[in-house]
């Protein structure tokens, strides 16, 4: 059986919630929107059940993530099988830690598409993003950087493969609100879209999943009218993808459907697994990898009912 039968397997049994956590990481390149920055590779999530999901407990108030304050069904929570988020802004870091369900703070992870720890950070109104990979200490504390982030309310998610505790092997996604000192106004979220450009590249998305079934999303990298074939390898693939759902906040990565096959020639279409659990906008971000720079594309998906 492959690896691609496998994850999707476990996709299709897995539509239940995963615990989201919001907050910044560290890694090579920030993340934003249309930024110029090289990027080390980062963990995925694409062999884990639940890593698709976040389970939700607060629409987009910014609560703590507290289970049992709403009855909502995707968006992100702190808390999930025991495992829980605590963490705040620190000057220009975010620090944070994750408890086990035997009380202490967990300090065993095992690797995805190489990091140990993912971290987003999402501006409520979807027009920030940032996925990046921290550094945790002996104690189990993790530091994310962000310095850059724009003022304002925002969540951050930590997307993680505990190795120890009942949940040992699990992908698990916490979230949590945090708030950016300074003066901020609303930025309204962009039309759907089929298509977007970032940093001289164009992105095409093909396809019309309905929310709660399993479906594919193709994406076309170009560039100046031609098809771009030179993708480089990051987190193991060629290219990311995540999506923020409007209004809750609820969180899916979408995983994709081949490894790359070496260190460069990826392209120009990449297929992509996605399990959107609820109608309407969500914001897809794309991470894309040439001649060692991050690329991040940004576009407005409609999902249907």
């Amino acid at each position: 059986m492959t690896r691609t039968t496998t994850t999707r397997r476990a996709l299709s049994a897995a539509a239940a919630a995963a615990v989201l956590v919001l907050g910044p990481t560290a890694c090579g390149g920030d993340g934003t929107p249309g930024t110029d920055r090289a990027a080390s590779p980062s963990a995925g999530h694409g062999d884990h059940a639940g890593h698709d999901m976040a389970g939700t407990s607060h629409g987009p108030d910014g609560g703590d993530g507290t289970p049992g304050s709403s009855t909502a069904d995707n968006g992100p929570v702190a808390e999930q099988g025991g495992y829980r988020l605590d963490g705040a802004l620190s000057g220009d870091a975010y620090r944070f830690t994750v408890t086990g369900p035997d009380g202490g703070v967990l300090t065993a992870y095992r690797p995805e598409q190489t990091e140990e720890m993912h971290f987003y950070a999402i501006r409520t109104d979807l027009s920030g993003f940032r996925h990046l990979h921290p550094v945790m200490s002996p104690d189990g504390t993790w530091t994310a950087p962000v310095a850059a982030l724009e003022p304002g309310d925002w969540r951050v998610y930590a997307s993680f493969v505990p190795d120890a505790g009942s949940g040992a092997g699990t992908g698990l996604v916490l979230s949590r609100s945090a708030t950016v000192p300074g003066r901020s106004t609303p930025v309204p979220l962009p039309a759907a879209a089929a298509s977007t450009g970032v940093d001289g590249y164009t992105v095409t998305v093909s396809g019309v999943p309905r929310a709660g079934a399993a479906g594919e999303l193709t994406v076309t990298v170009g560039k100046d009218g031609q098809p771009v074939t030179d993708l480089q390898s990051y987190l193991g693939t060629y290219a990311h993808l995540t999506a923020f759902h409007a209004g809750d906040l609820a969180f899916a990565h979408l995983h994709p459907e081949a490894e790359a096959a070496g260190g460069t020639g990826g392209g120009p279409a990449l297929a992509f697994h996605a399990e959107l659990p609820e109608p309407g906008d969500w914001r897809l971000f794309l991470q894309f990898r040439t001649g060692g720079t991050l690329h991040t594309a940004a576009l407005t998906l409609d999902v249907a009912a």
